[in-house]
């Protein structure tokens, strides 16, 4: 199959799965049209693709979800281009992907997060996975949750689930904290070994996703809560948040500081608050990998950027960083 058709499969599936857990979304909560949109572009000179956020927070049951999709594309920076796969003849990339996080209001309901991708530069991989992060242990859940990703995972190959899921526990162990950040799930990269094979299972882990978090939902959204639980809910966010500022409103599952919007410690317009998470080293914006580069304007002030879309995150760390 030809590398432009795959791409524009790719890239309708990403879009088309965004507006399918968006209604899902909607649904849940009992209301259409909640989402605020925010459409963004990578390049400021010339055409290099961007985005779309989709954010809905403060409703019946999620405080905060962010649903955003990408499509970019363009030349890697002389000083990343050796870092990433299939670069050596060209520095010519093209990414597209979906990012899911949520944040629920009952703390019995785990946050979750879901992101899928496909990148090509002389050859393309997928990638992606989701993980779950409860604030109220619940062992039951833990169990129901890894039988379903099983059950989805075995479909395509029997191997896949141990494999990924042993991937997972790697990836979102945090270092600096000595612990997981949650009770785990899959993620897998640079899958690359039949494109229509791996294309379908990108497809399942979609769509294995929507039927979670809505299962996870009905499940637990009846179940009353305390006060006690809620601080303990703020708590467990908070521990996963790197942010310059220390006036922070903890309330808030975007974090604002009175500078400026900053969520996990990453700038944002004034009029975008989106959920990012920089444990994981992937850009909130669009799933491409962070570097550290310097800030020229800023006396060689170390900043993060994203090699993809170029955004910028001021002051962070890279996740096996310590400060």
């Amino acid at each position: 199959m030809d590398q432009i058709i795959k791409k524009k499969i790719a890239r309708n599936w990403f879009k088309t799965l965004q507006e399918v857990l968006c209604q899902e979304i909607e649904e849940l909560e009992g209301s259409p049209n909640l989402f605020k949109y925010k459409n963004w572009e990578r390049g400021k000179k010339s055409n290099e693709g961007g985005g779309q956020f989709r954010i809905h927070e403060n409703g019946k049951i999620f405080d905060k979800v962010g649903v955003n999709f990408s499509e970019v594309y363009g030349k890697f920076t002389k000083q990343f281009r050796n870092k990433i796969p299939g670069t050596s003849r060209s520095s010519k990339f093209w990414a597209s992907g979906i990012s899911v996080v949520m944040h629920m209001k009952n703390p019995h309901i785990p946050a979750m997060h879901f992101n899928t991708r496909y990148i090509h530069t002389s050859y393309g991989w997928f990638g992606g996975g989701m993980d779950v992060t409860p604030c109220i242990k619940d062992k039951k859940l833990e169990k129901w949750f890894h039988a379903e990703l099983k059950k989805s995972c075995n479909k395509h190959n029997k191997n896949f689930y141990k494999k990924y899921k042993k991937w997972c526990d790697k990836y979102f162990y945090l270092p600096h904290r000595n612990e997981p950040r949650g009770i785990g799930g899959i993620f897998f990269d640079y899958k690359k070994d039949n494109w229509e094979k791996d294309f379908s299972f990108v497809r399942e882990v979609g769509i294995s996703f929507k039927n979670i978090f809505r299962e996870i939902i009905l499940k637990k959204n009846r179940i009353k809560w305390t006060n006690k639980q809620k601080e303990i809910q703020y708590k467990k966010r908070g521990r996963y948040v790197k942010t310059t500022n220390q006036n922070i409103e903890r309330y808030s599952p975007g974090i604002k500081t009175k500078k400026e919007n900053r969520v996990l410690g990453v700038a944002v317009p004034q009029d975008l608050e989106i959920e990012v998470r920089i444990n994981n080293g992937r850009c909130p914006r669009c799933l491409g990998m962070l570097h550290e580069v310097l800030d020229k304007t800023k006396d060689q002030e170390k900043i993060l950027k994203c090699y993809i879309c170029e955004l910028i995150i001021s002051e962070g760390v890279l996740p096996n960083e310590k400060k």
